[in-house]
């Protein structure tokens, strides 16, 4: 019963109703916590749903002056606006009076106006009162054979003596008292006896029940024989019609005053019988689709699998088809690097010559400068101007030296190289999987077999053995629709060649299609200069071939899930050489 008893808790207080009342909007609250939710608002308005909502415009009170007002006092001269929330994070508000007041439901923040009677006017929902206590005393039955401990004693812990509802935790009577204390904050949490104690006496439970809506200790109460329900408007009245345009039971005294004279009134006993008929029967569809949801929980279980191993192989093939992409890269790489040392290395030449250079000039400016220095503090004129003249001339002459030219670096710190790589982002982008066109791929020599021997750009392969060698694509495909032909260069002794596709697993001294990791056809009927196509189409799931643009036989697999690789397998009697880019066949056969 675990799962219902989220069912089974106030959305106010977050504990089990307690007194529940059923609101016009179909959802419950315990009877304590529909006064704290209520509020008064202004003569004449109704009451709004963005107020509903949280944003309204009236303060709320402060939970430790609800002893200030009771149900006849309006209550609201003046007060201090506060934030206080309940456990399950509901904003609470004093008791009022039933002028003026409205309830907001704390579910679907629908609002309704309360008439003379209150919350009295409101049905108190039994059904639930009485759900609610048997669940208590089942929960209470299935724990009291194991006995609850303590969970807070450091060691050896004693038997619980209370249970907080909020907390969730069980306590001996000395760590509720140090740990979880009836004060402050923890004031407002409701403790109840463990469930072994459910029937007995909870002298310790009565700390904290009465925020939550408790009365004496807060336990459940015993399950009792239920009294038939009485009519909200006339409470010596029991129900014994339903009115059905109202949707609600009535007593004979509401058909005699003639609020429901008008309507379609029924037995109520006919009415019970007929709506558990009706919800027997939704429970009835809502028990295929749980049983649909758990078949398809299976689904998604098994799933789970299936992505973890396609996953592991599709890795594999990334692999598979980067090695090759990374090879060339490697060998480009090299050379690039070589052309950047080069150009590193003169521009450093360059710098170091004109640091030389600058150097030089530097020093021989300094020590003339020094040397001025020095002439200009001699006091002999007939000696200085002896020197002085070609002095100037050579100071002068320096000077112009350090023209503006001479001041500027012959050589950039920036590099002046740009790297193409337009062309290879175009490859990659054609190894994109595509609709209705395969992407341009060719053999790949990393997988292949030993024997066999690739040209033309890994685009035509042969074989060095009189046994059948596996060959791979470097594409590798797990969704869309790819087309592909592979051409017969050489045709000798009537060999068997086998096209079709493999996972990247698959067994490479054998021919194509002898394990079960490959999907192939040996044709045997075709000459030097025949083609033979392979259409993969994982939509439909299918794989088919073609020769010589024809559609040979019809769909050779179906069913196929996962990821696929082109694959031809071949002896030293043939050559193939790989076609790919290629459109889909239009005459294909259904």
């Amino acid at each position: 019963m675990g799962a219902m008893e989220e069912e089974l808790k106030c959305p106010v207080c977050g504990s089990f109703f307690k007194d529940p009342i059923l609101l016009p909007c179909s959802h419950n609250v315990c009877l304590a916590c529909a006064r704290n939710i209520t509020v008064q608002t202004p003569d004449g308005e109704t009451p709004a749903q963005s107020r509903a909502s949280g944003s309204s415009d009236y303060d709320y009170l402060d939970m430790d002056k609800m002893s200030l007002y009771s149900e006849t006092d309006s209550g609201y001269g003046s007060y201090t606006p506060c934030q206080l929330k309940s456990p399950n994070g509901v904003r609470v508000f004093p008791p009022v009076a039933h002028r003026n007041c409205s309830l907001t439901c704390p579910l679907c923040h629908r609002s309704v106006s309360l008439d003379e009677r209150g919350l009295r006017g409101f049905p108190r929902n039994r059904l639930l009162e009485a759900i609610v206590a048997r669940y208590q005393q089942t929960r209470g039955a299935s724990s009291s054979s194991s006995g609850v401990k303590c969970q807070l004693c450091d060691r050896n812990p004693v038997a619980a003596t209370v249970m907080c509802e909020q907390c969730d935790v069980y306590y001996c009577h000395s760590c509720q008292q140090r740990c979880h204390p009836s004060r402050g904050p923890l004031a407002k949490h409701r403790l109840v006896p463990p469930p072994n104690q459910a029937a007995g006496g909870a002298g310790a439970a009565g700390g904290g029940g009465g925020a939550a809506g408790g009365g004496s200790g807060g336990h459940p109460p015993p399950v009792t024989a239920r009294k038939p329900a009485t009519c909200v408007d006339h409470e010596a009245e029991n129900f014994n019609m339903y009115c059905c345009s109202c949707r609600a039971p009535v007593c004979v005294k509401c058909l005699e005053e003639g609020k429901h004279a008008k309507h379609d009134v029924k037995p109520l006993g006919v009415m019970w019988k007929q709506h558990k008929c009706q919800l027997s029967q939704a429970l009835s569809g809502v028990s295929d689709k749980a049983k649909e949801a758990k078949e398809f929980l299976v689904q998604l279980k098994n799933m789970l699998q299936q992505i973890q191993e396609n996953g592991v192989e599709f890795e594999a093939c990334l692999v598979a088809q980067c090695d090759s992409l990374i090879e060339a890269l490697t060998r480009q790489k090299a050379k690039l690097l070589t052309k950047v040392t080069k150009e590193k290395e003169y521009k450093l030449k360059v710098v170091r010559d004109q640091i030389t250079h600058c150097t030089m000039k530097l020093r021989q400016t300094t020590g003339m400068m020094e040397y001025c220095l020095e002439v200009l503090k001699e006091n002999d004129p007939s000696g200085f101007l002896q020197i002085s003249d070609a002095l100037i001339k050579r100071v002068t002459s320096s000077q112009d030296q350090w023209v503006k030219g001479a001041l500027e670096p012959k050589a950039g710190p920036d590099f002046d190289l740009t790297l193409s790589t337009d062309s290879l982002l175009q490859t990659i982008l054609q190894l994109d999987f595509r609709q209705g066109k395969v992407a341009w791929f060719t053999f790949d020599p990393t997988s292949a077999h030993r024997d066999i021997v690739l040209t033309n750009e890994n685009q035509t392969a042969s074989c060095n053995s009189y046994d059948d060698r596996v060959v791979l694509g470097t594409a590798a495909f797990s969704k869309g629709v790819h087309y592909w032909e592979v051409s017969v260069d050489r045709y000798d002794n009537h060999p068997d060649p086998a096209f079709g596709v493999a996972r990247i697993n698959t067994m490479k001294e054998m021919m194509l299609g002898k394990d079960d990791k490959a999907w192939a056809i040996a044709e045997g009927g075709i000459n030097k200069g025949s083609t033979v196509g392979v259409l993969l189409d994982l939509t439909k799931r299918t794989l088919t071939f073609y020769v010589n643009k024809e559609q040979h036989g019809p769909t050779a697999f179906e069913n196929l899930d996962g990821v696929f690789v082109p694959a031809v397998s071949l002896n030293r009697n043939v050559q193939v050489t790989l076609l790919t880019g290629l459109e889909v066949p239009k005459n294909m056969k259904q």
